[in-house]
């Protein structure tokens, strides 16, 4: 917390490098997500956006740089206190990552199970309102493997509410669905921050998603975040990488 009482950034990182022998991923970044922000990190494959993600859950550490998460300074934190983290900040994995043999409503109950103090028929009821947020109700006794990528994830994010967090991560929450499907999925996003007030960072390559989520952006490119700011102020950057993303984005949607 900063010293005026306010809380400073939720997360925050400060001067990160990362490497991974030879090959450096990030390099010296710097950027912050306040309290009820959506962050989103753009840039091609590669550039560091899933490792800047696992470096806020805590599952790599940085070579050096702090970072800031929930706002605890967790760089040097041992698995415990990340443990402890980790129930405020939950991660919507790429491949969904449910459980296969459990039906979408075992999945989605999972994290309330393990918390105990919970009825069965508490549970039940949770577990139904989450999946009607996300829209996905119908597919409550259903298998994931009964279903598309695009419902997948939206049982994923279900999974990762039940947990009540502060925070979410998402990655690439668009890829490999149909574009109707990303547009669902870009607005249950939205409307999750604003009926909740969660504080979100989502990992993309798609623009339309970011100019519909953030409030801010992060344009990592080579390892560095080449810009940081608002939507509108990236359409301004001068910078030629940026302005070439933005560029091919738009012969995408012309296409």
């Amino acid at each position: 917390m900063s010293t005026n009482g306010s809380p400073g950034p939720y997360i925050e990182f400060k001067d990160v490098s990362k490497a991974f022998g030879e090959n450096r991923v990030l390099d010296h970044v710097s950027f912050s997500v306040m309290p009820a922000e959506t962050v989103c990190i753009l840039g091609r494959s590669g550039v560091g956006k899933s490792v800047s993600l696992q470096t806020i859950m805590g599952f790599l550490k940085p070579d050096s740089g702090r970072v800031i998460v929930a706002y605890e300074d967790i760089t040097d934190y041992a698995e415990a206190d990340l443990q402890r983290i980790r129930k405020k900040v939950t991660m919507v994995f790429q491949n969904g990552a449910l459980f296969d043999s459990l039906s979408v409503g075992e999945n989605v109950a999972f994290p309330l199970r393990e918390r105990r103090d919970l009825s069965e028929e508490q549970i039940f009821q949770i577990v139904d309102g989450l999946l009607d947020m996300v829209g996905v109700k119908p597919m409550r006794d259903l298998l994931p493997s009964d279903l598309s990528t695009g419902m997948k994830r939206s049982v994923a994010i279900a999974r990762a509410l039940a947990s009540q967090p502060e925070c979410v991560l998402y990655d690439e929450p668009t890829t490999m669905v149909d574009p109707l499907m990303a547009q669902l999925l870009g607005d249950l996003i939205k409307r999750l921050k604003i009926q909740l007030h969660l504080t979100s960072v989502v990992v993309t390559h798609d623009m339309r998603l970011a100019q519909k989520l953030a409030d801010r952006v992060v344009f990592l490119h080579e390892a560095k975040a080449l810009f940081f700011g608002t939507y509108p102020e990236m359409e301004k950057c001068q910078e030629p990488i940026v302005q070439e993303f933005l560029q091919l984005d738009e012969l995408k949607l012309e296409a």
